[in-house]
């Protein structure tokens, strides 16, 4: 399986030693336990982790009995990802590769293509979700989360869908304004709206099944008390139609 180096250099390559600080190793929080959940049993099954950054979700995976692939934009993460397999071998294949582009996993099929919060860091939604359907077997089931597109968002770090001052309807990449040593400070985000993404899914024969709207940590809540519950985060499982 051949890497298809990107033309540009990804946004995350410039953050990775602070991405994977910051992103905690264990899978035991909503929305990751969410998305175990719609994935499944995946023991003997091929499984391809998109926009697998670091790693962290193809090696818990893996260490189920997938069989694995992960692929993402940043060579700087991907080489994280391939020296934690070098030191603790699970048979985790990695690509470095732009998921969007018509030429990556020809000739590859998946049981099942997981992203986790990885398409709003994705610029080409379409070429992306052509991707998943072109690899996904039939019957096949892709699984995402993201940050829920109707949150608002209402903490200073920078937790927030859209751009404030910018509405729900405005669409695109944006960068917050919160302070530097938040993620979306440093790479951005793209905010889409949630008719966006679903209809994209029905373009692609992408056919939902179970959609899950996971509740935000305690700490979020604990540090404004005065708000009320609203979504925060969204996981979904997909079937190829």
């Amino acid at each position: 399986m051949k890497d298809h180096t990107p033309p540009l250099p990804a946004r995350y390559d410039e953050v990775a030693d602070f991405y994977e600080s910051m992103v905690s190793e264990a899978i035991t929080e909503p929305p990751d336990t969410d998305v175990v959940r719609l994935v499944g049993p995946v023991a003997g099954r091929r499984l391809l982790d998109l926009a697998c950054g670091h790693g962290r979700f193809a090696r818990f995976f893996a260490r189920q009995g997938a069989r694995v692939v992960g692929i993402d934009l940043s060579r700087a993460l991907l080489e994280k990802a391939r020296a934690a397999e070098r030191n603790a071998p699970l048979g985790i294949t990695y690509v470095h590769a732009d998921a969007s582009a018509p030429e990556t996993l020809t000739g590859e099929s998946f049981d099942v293509v997981v992203c986790s919060f990885g398409l709003s860091d994705i610029d080409d939604l379409d070429g992306a979700l052509a991707t998943v359907a072109r690899v996904l077997h039939p019957d096949g089931h892709f699984v995402f989360s993201l940050l829920h597109p109707c949150f608002p968002g209402w903490r200073e770090d920078g937790s927030s869908s859209w751009q404030p001052g910018g509405g729900y309807y405005q669409e695109g990449w944006w960068l917050t304004e919160a302070p530097s040593s938040t993620l979306r400070r440093k790479v951005g985000a793209t905010h889409r709206m949630l008719s966006t993404y679903l209809n994209t899914f029905i373009r692609h024969g992408l056919v939902l099944e179970e959609v899950a709207e996971p509740a935000f940590p305690a700490a979020w809540a604990a540090a404004s008390p005065q708000k009320d519950p609203v979504p925060v985060f969204l996981a979904a499982r997909c079937r190829r139609h």
